[in-house]
């Protein structure tokens, strides 16, 4: 018997099926059955015969003889608490904030040490560099980061910038220091900025989103060229629409 076959004599089905959904990312929406092998690590055999099992289920789609992920996993995550309560009382807040700024806005929630973007609202100014829904950044060089990290506990903070801090743009901040100067700033002020460190020419202004007890369960954001993004002007905005979606989300609770 092969590793390969050892191994995957060990897996279970559901380990299969985790390992095929994790060969997708943003950047590998479409895999071919090579590709899908590759990015799985798992035998040609058995990553073919799993994905037909998941096509059947309508966890993948093959349009064009490439695999993505399919509707039915789509409609299941939908129903995840965090899409529902919390998509559903920032919602109005954030569309008011796109109308208002004609910008890209955002809605995103920490997860580890990354952001996991919840809502996207991009109007006809689409930023097709920008993560999409369900989509991940880096928490410790974006502004929604910041404005859940300027609120979150000593050890969610050190976790964070323990990790490798990589320079996505010649801009990004990687000093722990220089990236707890913004952190502390960030409450005074009452939003978040990043200038131009996850993409060149793109800024955003972010502020936290509060729960029934204080707490920090998100925060929502503006996006957009940098010329457009003007912190001193967009930041008040942002700030009442989180302080809105805050309330409204409190009270839903």
């Amino acid at each position: 018997m092969s590793p390969a076959e050892r191994d995957e004599s060990a897996m279970g089905g559901l380990d299969r099926a985790a390992a095929i959904l994790g060969a997708f990312d943003a950047t590998h929406r479409e895999l071919t059955l090579a590709a899908l092998v590759a990015r799985s690590g798992l035998p040609r055999s058995t990553a073919h015969r799993t994905a037909g099992r998941m096509l059947q289920l309508g966890w993948l789609d093959k349009p064009r003889s490439r695999y993505r992920i399919g509707n039915r996993l789509f409609e299941i995550a939908s129903l995840a608490p965090i899409r529902m309560e919390l998509r559903e009382a920032v919602l109005p807040f954030l569309q008011d904030l796109h109308h208002a700024t004609k910008i890209t806005a955002q809605l995103g929630v920490l997860e580890g040490g990354q952001i996991l973007v919840v809502e996207k609202i991009t109007g006809h100014r689409a930023m097709p560099m920008l993560s999409q829904v369900g989509g991940i950044i880096p928490a410790y060089c974006s502004a929604l980061g910041r404005a859940i990290l300027a609120y979150s506990q000593p050890s969610v903070i050190e976790a964070v910038l323990g990790a490798p801090l990589n320079a996505r743009t010649p801009r990004t901040l990687t000093s722990p220091v220089a990236i707890r100067r913004e952190l502390a700033a960030v409450p005074e002020r009452g939003w978040a900025i990043d200038r131009e460190e996850g993409v060149i020419g793109v800024s955003c202004v972010a502020a936290a989103i509060f729960g029934p007890l204080g707490e920090v369960v998100a925060a929502l954001s503006v996006t957009g060229p940098s010329q457009l993004v003007r912190a001193d002007r967009i930041g008040p905005a942002v700030r009442m629409a989180a302080s809105a979606a805050s309330r409204a989300y409190s009270t839903r609770r």
